[in-house]
């Protein structure tokens, strides 16, 4: 079963609906006590770095989420906001901590193309650096749907399993042991994106 964090800030409906169509069986997870209880974990969200972390750590989702994850080995799978708050640090709004399960940090998409608008909102094509389970039977260059105005800089170069290109290089995919994210939005990408939440479901 895959157990969708519901912490006031992810876009739960078209997260479930596109896990329903993968096949699996779903739980929203409304309180912390509630993670045992399913085999795999999506953090999804939409929102500022500073309002998702607040609301993680007033709701008690940190520490279980730490539980559940570092030492259950329980996989995960971080969609957008729920990747940049996997990081170290970020700096929207002021200097702000994650869960540091990545040395990465967050900052805003800076462009000396004036023509590309902030926040970098529709289609992109993504580079891969590495094979990874989330992406089996994926082409290079497929096409994903992104939302955001800030980006992950990850300091340790093997964390990274996807790019693209934005103005500059930004982090599209992240994967260590069994915490997999992405900054594109899966739900959002059509057929490309859901067989990326089957591979996800379908993880061992």
């Amino acid at each position: 079963m895959v157990g969708i964090v519901d912490y006031g800030m992810g876009n739960l409906l078209s997260v479930y609906n596109a896990i329903e169509m993968c096949g699996s069986k779903m739980k929203i997870i409304q309180v912390p006590e509630e993670l045992p209880m399913v085999d795999k974990i999506i953090l999804p969200g939409v929102g500022a770095f500073f309002d998702c972390m607040k609301n993680l750590h007033e709701r008690g989702f940190v520490s279980e989420l730490n539980e559940q994850v570092l030492n259950k080995k329980k996989p995960i799978l971080g969609i957008c906001l729920g990747m940049q708050v996997m990081a170290n640090k970020s700096y929207e709004k002021g200097e702000n901590d994650g869960l540091g399960w990545f040395d990465a940090e967050i900052v805003r998409i800076e462009s000396d193309n004036l023509n590309l608008k902030v926040p970098q909102i529709g289609w992109n094509d993504i580079i891969f650096h590495k094979q990874n389970k989330l992406f089996e039977n994926i082409n290079e260059n497929s096409d994903f749907y992104f939302v955001h105005s800030f980006h992950m800089v990850c300091q340790n170069k093997s964390d990274l399993v996807a790019s693209c290109k934005y103005g500059t290089t930004l982090t599209a995919a992240i994967s260590k042991n069994n915490i997999y994210a992405t900054q594109f939005h899966p739900e959002k990408s059509q057929d490309v994106g859901l067989k990326v939440l089957e591979n996800f479901v379908n993880l061992c």
